[in-house]
C-alpha cells in the first residue's frame, strides 16, 4: 500500500514538474525564440539536392572499371607526400561483408553464413557493407570532376576522378638488397 502510494506521488510531482518545467508541447520559450521551418525546393526526381548528391556518390563509388587518383598531402607543408591512381575506388578498413556481432535467438536481420542462419541489429550500408568509413566530404566542382577529401592527423587525403594540378610530388622508396 506504502509503495502505491509512493508511486502515485511520485507520477503526480512529475507531471506538475514536467508541466511548470516547459516539457510539455504548449510551452513558450521564455528567451523569446520560436522554433522555425522551411520548405525545401526539391528536383524534379522529387529528391533533394543532398538525397540527389548521395545517390550520385555511390553511382561515382561504383563505376566499374573506374579510375580515381588519390593524393597524400602534408598537412603540415602542403606537399603532395604521395600521388596514385586507385582502380575502382579507395575502401576504409572499417568495411566488412559480414556484421560484426550476432543476436541469441531469432530477432534482428537474417544473416546467412553458409548453411547458418543467424541475426544482427546490424544495418546493411547503402555501398551494401558492414562497418562504418573514415569521415569525409565530397562534391563535384564545376567542371564535373568528383572530389573526396579526408582529414587524418598529419595527412590530407583527397581523391578524384580526374587528376588535379599540384606544384610537386614527394615520394620516397626504399630499396632492399636481396643477398
Amino acid at each position: 500500500m506504502k509503495k502505491t502510494i509512493l508511486l502515485m506521488l511520485c507520477a503526480a510531482t512529475f507531471i506538475t514538474m514536467t508541466s511548470e518545467s516547459g516539457c510539455n508541447d504548449e510551452a513558450k520559450s521564455t528567451s523569446g525564440i520560436k522554433k522555425q521551418t522551411t520548405t525545401i525546393t526539391t528536383a524534379l526526381n522529387g529528391n533533394t539536392i543532398e538525397q540527389n548528391a548521395v545517390i550520385d556518390r555511390l553511382k561515382e563509388d561504383n563505376k566499374p572499371a573506374s579510375i580515381k587518383h588519390l593524393y597524400v598531402i602534408s598537412a603540415y607543408s602542403g606537399e603532395v607526400l604521395i600521388y596514385s591512381t586507385v582502380k575502382g575506388k579507395v575502401t576504409s578498413s572499417g568495411k566488412r561483408l559480414s556484421p560484426s556481432t550476432i543476436n541469441e535467438g531469432s530477432l534482428g536481420f537474417r544473416v546467412d553464413f553458409g548453411d547458418d542462419i543467424h541475426y544482427t541489429n546490424e544495418v546493411l550500408s547503402d555501398d551494401g557493407t558492414y562497418g562504418s568509413s573514415a569521415e569525409y566530404i565530397y562534391w563535384w566542382d564545376s567542371k564535373n570532376i568528383y572530389h573526396q577529401q579526408f582529414v587524418t592527423g598529419g595527412m590530407i587525403l583527397h581523391i578524384s576522378n580526374e587528376p588535379i594540378a599540384v606544384k610537386s610530388v614527394t615520394m620516397n622508396f626504399e630499396t632492399n638488397t636481396v643477398k
